[in-house]
């Protein structure tokens, strides 16, 4: 038998979460994983906030740098990318946390299918409620995630060959980066995925929970680098229900007006329509409507 591939895992962090940066460390260290195993800590915010990060992370094996390329998720994690020798590359967020097994069960799934890219199924934390997120299949075409972001395709989840793929650094705010990556990567191959909750992912404090304007930017850009996704109709009317929110959300009511109805008209049954439209009339408020749907494990 073949020894396992040497693995690099890239943490990128903003150092505004020192504790949980530290138990997300921690559980990458203590993977049980017969490879050898390199962790990299990138800070999003110059030499200052990495000797922070360093000083929090005191007497773990890991290395902490600046990121050297385009502030933020992007260029921090290729620069973690840049720093590693090793043969695989995996992602972390800073507040996320594998469980026990995780890479070990991917790097032998991506082996034993000889491919390049693997995610897996998460459980998603949100105030105080844990919920679930399958797949459904151990396989993850482009097709799936055009017809649907799939949220358990979450980049905490990633392990792939190093050199295959990069983070587009052009992306809107690092907006959508991940979701560009895994669909660039299952138009190669279809990804492998293991479907356990193999990584918990806390939504509680995410950087992007209202950056309205940054999603709309970055699902502009989505639709101009994968012209696919206003052709499946399914695909098509969540991304324009999700720019029908974020402009309602800003009070922007004849945009949020306009992409609700090209939401309807591309698929009548698809909810982001009305229910942007809802927000756009001020029935409802729009972070009444996120944090109900993220108690259920969702987002909009």
């Amino acid at each position: 038998m073949s020894a396992a591939p040497s693995v690099g895992v890239v943490i990128p962090t903003r150092g505004d979460r020192p504790g949980q940066l530290r138990e997300a460390v921690e559980a990458v260290l203590t993977q049980r994983y017969a490879g050898p195993l390199e962790v990299v800590v990138v800070a999003d915010g110059g030499p200052a906030l990495a000797r922070e990060a360093a000083r929090s992370l005191d007497g773990l094996p890991l290395r902490v740098l600046p990121n050297t390329r385009t502030p933020g998720l992007p260029g921090a994690r290729n620069t973690g990318i840049g720093a590693c020798a090793t043969e695989l590359i995996a992602f972390c967020d800073d507040d996320d946390v594998w469980r026990p097994g995780k890479l070990a069960a991917q790097a032998e799934a991506l082996e034993r299918a000889g491919g390049e890219f693997a995610s897996c199924a998460i459980e998603v934390e949100h105030g105080g409620r844990r919920v679930v997120r399958l797949a459904g299949s151990d396989t993850v075409t482009a097709a799936d995630l055009t017809r649907s972001r799939m949220m358990m395709v979450h980049s905490s989840t990633f392990l792939f060959r190093r050199g295959a793929l990069r983070p587009d650094e052009s992306a809107p705010a690092g907006q959508n980066e991940d979701w560009d990556l895994a669909l660039r990567a299952a138009k190669r191959r279809p990804l492998v995925h293991i479907d356990r909750p193999l990584v918990l992912v806390r939504w509680a404090r995410s950087h992007y929970a209202a950056r309205w304007a940054d999603r709309i930017a970055g699902l502009e850009w989505m639709l101009a680098r994968h012209p696919e996704l206003a052709v499946d109709p399914c695909g098509a009317a969540r991304v324009y229900g999700q720019l029908a929110f974020s402009h309602a959300a800003l009070g922007q009511r004849r945009a949020a007006l306009r992409w609700a109805a090209r939401t309807v008209t591309t698929r009548p049954l698809e909810p982001r329509g009305a229910i942007a439209a809802a927000v756009a009339a001020g029935l409802i408020p729009a972070s009444a409507v996120l944090s109900a749907l993220q108690r259920r494990g969702h987002g909009i």
